[in-house]
């Protein structure tokens, strides 16, 4: 018994002892595992630093390049110019070409049916005309089908007869418009031969102008005179500004701090080198002046070169003359500009003046001015574009009309009695998607109204047009938006005009200045104060689910009443008399938006009611029954959501709804309340209960 024991004892310490190895073999086992995915950790987070290294090395050694790229475009800026080809009047030509005949899917034949397609069908069942009858009916499909085919064959050849007729008024009228542009070169080229003064400038600035010798990001901006007697062009030509030359000559990494140094250009060498531009800009634009003299108009050339500046003591803008030169032509031949030294050849060979220091707008007085001459003319590079709000109603008209043949239709004006609200009529000789447009031309400042698109879309139904085209130089609210979807209407708004314009080299701003333009459409959207300065404003923006189509609209209310008719903001009354609240487009999921300017609601009014109505002309029979989920975003002047407030479902039979409405507490602060009252009669039942008269 006691071997039996001892036995028993040493296999149980056997066993536990083999438990113990196993133990510590799996212990080892994962610290080998942890130390190697900590390795493998380690090497990765080595990788990813190396790869993240290397990345911002190679960002700033690109940037370097750049840099050294922009020095070296710089310092070899006349020897590049030269290398572009003279401007001339054969460039100006346009090739008598007209776009081919392309009929698409028209020049196709219809296919005709197949006799050998048509067999008899096999009746089952027995009978002498069973086959007979087969027969026939088969016979009677062929005849079908071919009568049919027949039928399309004739309509196809009919429309592409009419196409064809289309494309030959088309082109006779795009090669009579070529051969009178090659006819005005013509005639241009013997003004020139003559001296004529407006021709000299007019072509002289061009030649500037529209130079290939010049890099991205260099003005011309230019005004010219022409002194006949002495045969002498006399020019002021924008130079480039200090920043031209960059501050930074290199960039490197820094992996230790994490970011990029960069290595500023000493003083000496960036304002050695800006002097150095403006005279290859100088000698650069006498170059391209002379070698545009192919008819030996000019004898001789009085440059001015000038920098945009404000004068200090008044703050105006002004033009500080950097430069001068007064050449004859016989003496500019002689020169080699692809050896010369841009300076020295400007101001010892040519005996012209460069400014010492021009980086401080040291100014050189010029030599003879364009305004002595007595016949200035600034042709390019000023802002000479006409202003679409004040352009004359007919020339507005005429505007559009030009763009609609600029883009290769046929368009006329209409009279002004009579048109039936049509101001210019165009024809897309396109066989496949072309015909007859019918546009309207609006000078609106104010939101279109969706009574305007409405009516266009009445007279392209009455006049059988293919299209309607409304252009106004303001904007569209969400609602013509909405009725314009899947018609045959496109809303073109003033700043998509101005871009039409310009993108088919047509000339059309808004306001008086390109800053003026731009504050004026950010005011048209966003809103301003009676001074004119922005004003924190929050926007309103509604969106729900369903089809219907809805007109959201804005009482600025007294209890239940509101404050004037002026203040009942819709489609056609897009803003309050104050400009407090505005309907401005939607963005984002909002398919509708109001802009208000709490601050600024009248003394009076304390409360601020939303409402949504079905659009009876959109869909007389529609119902606020698919208003569903509807939300309202509520987001400050930077357009940054601060809540969202929900709003009642509509209701079956109920074509208008209160959404809601923003009342004044007595700390000053407005809290949102949620509507829900409903009305079977549209939105004339429901604002008359809160005071406007509906006639």
């Amino acid at each position: 018994m006691i071997a039996t024991w001892a036995e028993i004892q040493r296999q149980q310490q056997r066993q536990q002892e083999a438990q113990h190895r196993a133990r510590l073999q799996q212990q080892r086992e994962s610290e080998r595992q942890q130390r190697a995915a900590e390795r493998a950790a380690a090497r990765s987070q080595r990788e990813q630093q190396a790869a993240y290294r290397q990345r911002r090395e190679a960002d700033a050694q690109r940037r370097t390049e750049e840099l050294d790229a922009r020095v070296e475009m710089l310092k070899g800026l006349l020897t590049a110019g030269c290398d572009a080809p003279g401007f001339s009047t054969a460039a100006l030509a346009r090739p008598e070409h007209v776009e081919p005949f392309a009929p698409g899917a028209l020049a196709d034949p219809i296919p005709m049916p197949d006799p050998g397609a048509y067999q008899p069908q096999q009746q089952g069942g027995w009978g002498f005309g069973a086959k007979r009858q087969a027969q026939e009916e088969a016979r009677a499909r062929f005849e079908y089908d071919w009568q049919a085919a027949q039928a399309a064959e004739a309509q196809r050849r009919h429309r592409l007869d009419a196409y064809w007729r289309q494309y030959q008024q088309w082109a006779e009228q795009q090669l009579a418009a070529i051969r009178e542009h090659n006819a005005g070169i013509a005639g241009l080229v013997a003004t020139l031969r003559r001296g004529d003064p407006d021709a000299v400038v007019e072509y002289f600035s061009a030649a500037l102008y529209a130079s290939e010798g010049w890099p991205e990001g260099f003005p011309r901006q230019v005004s010219a005179s022409f002194d006949p007697g002495a045969r002498q062009l006399v020019l002021n030509w924008e130079l480039p500004g200090y920043g031209i030359v960059p501050e930074v000559s290199a960039v490197r990494y820094m992996p230790g701090a994490d970011r990029e140094k960069e290595t500023r250009r000493p003083v000496s060498e960036r304002r050695a080198l800006y002097r150095d531009v403006l005279a290859q800009s100088m000698l650069l634009a006498l170059r391209d002046l002379f070698a545009a003299d192919r008819f030996g108009t000019l004898d001789s050339v009085a440059l001015n070169g000038f920098v945009d500046d404000t004068d200090p003591a008044t703050g105006r803008q002004t033009q500080t003359f950097l430069a001068t030169v007064m050449v004859a032509r016989t003496e500019f031949d002689k020169l080699n500009l692809a050896q010369v030294s841009a300076a020295d050849c400007l101001v010892d060979g040519l005996r012209g003046r460069l400014s010492q220091s021009p980086d401080r707008r040291v100014a050189v007085r010029p030599g003879r001015v364009p305004a002595e001459v007595g016949r200035s003319v600034v042709s390019h590079g000023a802002d000479q574009e006409p202003d679409l709000y004040e352009m004359d109603p007919i020339e507005f008209e005429e505007l559009v009309a030009e763009l609609f043949r600029a883009m290769g239709m046929q368009a006329v004006t209409t009279q002004r009695s009579g048109d039936g609200g049509v101001d210019v009529d165009a024809l897309d000789p396109d066989p496949i998607r072309g015909g007859r447009i019918v546009v309207q031309a609006k000078r609106y400042r104010d939101t279109v109204p969706p009574t305007a698109v409405r009516d266009l879309y009445g007279t392209v139904q009455d006049v059988g047009a293919n299209k309607g085209v409304l252009i106004t130089t303001s904007a569209f609210g969400p609602g013509s938006h909405r009725f314009a979807d899947g018609k045959p209407l496109t809303l073109v708004s003033g700043g998509e005009l101005v871009d039409l314009l310009h993108r088919h080299g047509l000339g059309g701003r808004l306001g008086s200045t390109p800053q003026t333009q731009t504050q004026t459409q950010a005011q048209a959207q966003a809103g301003s104060g009676a001074d004119g300065e922005p004003d924190e404003a929050n926007v309103l923006g509604m969106s729900w689910s369903g089809s219907v189509e809805l007109d959201v609209c804005a009482l600025v209310c007294e209890g239940s009443r509101v404050v004037s008719e002026e203040h009942f903001v819709f489609y056609n009354n897009p803003s309050t008399p104050d400009g407090s609240v505005r309907m401005v487009p939607g963005s984002g999921p909002d398919k509708a938006a109001i802009r208000v300017a709490f601050d600024r609601l009248p003394g009076s009014a304390d409360r601020l009611v939303l409402v949504a109505a079905t659009d009876p002309e959109a869909d007389p029979d529609a119902d606020l029954s698919g208003f569903t989920d509807a939300r309202i975003r509520l987001s400050d002047a930077s357009g940054t959501e601060i809540d969202r407030l929900d709003v009642s479902d509509g209701r079956p039979r109920e074509t208008a709804l209160v959404l809601g409405s923003f009342r004044r507490r007595a700390s000053g602060e407005w809290q949102f309340v949620i509507g829900g009252k409903g009305y079977p009669g549209g939105l004339a039942d429901l604002i008359e209960e809160y005071g406007v008269e509906v006639s």
